[in-house]
């Protein structure tokens, strides 16, 4: 394809507001904390497979952990949880019964994790080819983006069908030498087009063109005779995910104001996420109630990053962290607690209380994750992780802002978990997905 056509298709896909480059890849924070919680997680997952301790099943496994924190980016990487759910009558991916092939798939992790360039990933993928493993196809190298973003591209059927119709080609679904094939052709592209260094973006294009959202000559029939009603559809679906994410974005506002109004009735100092200081509620900035960055005083780690990234702290005067919130209104529970992980080994204090701050409706979730044997055997964060669900915060912020003195005021509606709650997470699914 010439290059000006290209070119012509990336900038209506750019211009459009509603396009995934602006919902998922441009503007969206929840995009770039993933990469961390996935990191952190693989190690988990690598650990279970060294330590054999992984267990037969997708359900519960630090693998689900790691695959829903990518398919909640929604759009493009909705449904990637599917490739790894266990099909028992397919017996298939064959990572879980099969022990010769679940070591090979955590050394595989482990190499792509460990990769410094993209030859190593490369016969990473290679050698796990060789190896045939019913099941466990191209559908993996989602992992591999949000692992290394400017080397290899996300997959699934829709980017598939964008590249074949873009650029008159035939590559299959299920074949990881047609991954690498289109892989080439997407960096070559990519040179031309300068969306970003991150493939996300080009990856982006193609999964409109392949969802017939961006209609390009090549689609042009198809989505005229087929797919206009689809297209509408898709259309609508993608303007109510904007709403949606609107509202969560107000709901996630209105919590971290509550925190910040109590912080200061009970005389601390507040700091808000430095990415939500532009964000209102009621007509106020949040980064009105908050420190500026030069007053956080962040220790000396390579975290530190990521600590200024929670939502709300508390500090007291001497500018010690006293408290720390994460809102998970329908992000991963599971990055919070990173987050939140992070800074309780930063700052190494006893006194500094860990909230989780999440609707009602996922209470379930909170008590599953917590109960995770990698955060239980933490003694970092031991008694000092508790939880708050939005509806006490809410009912009870004005009082508690009026007659609380410190932080111990929110004794009463925060909640803890202990062994009494093991059936939850015995039971509990996290993605609330079905494995048949």
């Amino acid at each position: 394809m010439k290059t000006s056509v290209l070119e012509c298709i990336a900038k209506d896909y750019i211009q459009d507001s509603e396009s995934v480059y602006h919902t998922w890849f441009l503007n969206n924070d929840d995009r770039l904390k993933a990469f961390r919680t996935i990191k952190k997680g693989l190690n988990d997952v690598i650990d279970d497979i060294e330590s054999r301790t992984f267990g037969n099943d997708f359900k519960g496994s630090s693998l689900e952990a790691v695959v829903t924190a990518i398919s909640e980016q929604k759009q493009v990487f909705e449904g990637a949880a599917h490739a790894f759910f266990w099909k028992p009558k397919l017996r298939i991916p064959d990572i879980y019964e099969n022990p010769e092939n679940q070591l090979a798939f955590g050394r595989f992790l482990a190499d792509c994790l460990q990769a410094k360039n993209e030859e190593q990933i490369f016969n990473a993928i290679v050698n796990l080819d060789h190896l045939k493993i019913k099941g466990l196809g191209p559908a993996v190298a989602n992992i591999i983006y949000f692992l290394h973003p400017t080397l290899y591209p996300p997959f699934n059927t829709a980017i598939v069908k964008g590249y074949n119709t873009l650029f008159k080609q035939k590559i299959k679904l299920g074949s990881w030498s047609s991954y690498l094939e289109m892989r080439e052709g997407i960096l070559a592209a990519n040179e031309c087009l300068h969306l970003s260094k991150d493939l996300g973006a080009i990856a982006g294009l193609l999964f409109e063109i392949g969802s017939n959202r961006l209609v390009i000559p090549e689609n042009a029939d198809e989505a005229l005779i087929d797919e206009q009603q689809k297209r509408k559809k898709l259309m609508e679906k993608r303007h109510n995910q904007v709403l949606q994410d609107q509202l969560e974005d107000k709901t996630h506002s209105e919590i971290q104001s509550h925190l910040a109004r109590l912080g200061q009735a009970l005389g601390y100092k507040v700091w808000i996420a430095q990415n939500d200081h532009q964000r209102d509620w009621q007509g106020k900035k949040l980064g009105d109630y908050s420190l500026k960055r030069q007053d956080l005083h962040l220790p000396d780690s390579p975290v530190a990053t990521t600590i200024a990234l929670i939502d709300v702290l508390w500090l007291d005067d001497n500018g010690m962290i006293i408290s720390g919130f994460e809102v998970e209104k329908s992000t991963s529970i599971y990055s919070g607690i990173l987050r939140l992980q992070d800074l309780a080994l930063s700052i190494k204090s006893q006194n500094c209380r860990l909230y989780l701050v999440a609707p009602d409706s996922r209470e379930k979730e909170i008590k599953a994750q917590l109960l995770r044997p990698s955060f239980q055997k933490e003694k970092t964060l031991g008694s000092a992780m508790s939880y708050i669900l939005f509806s006490d915060l809410t009912c009870d912020c004005d009082a508690m802002c009026k007659f609380g003195t410190d932080v111990r005021v929110l004794n009463p509606i925060s909640r803890t978990v202990s062994a009494n709650d093991l059936s939850t997470y015995q039971t509990s699914p996290f993605s609330g997905t079905s494995n048949t």
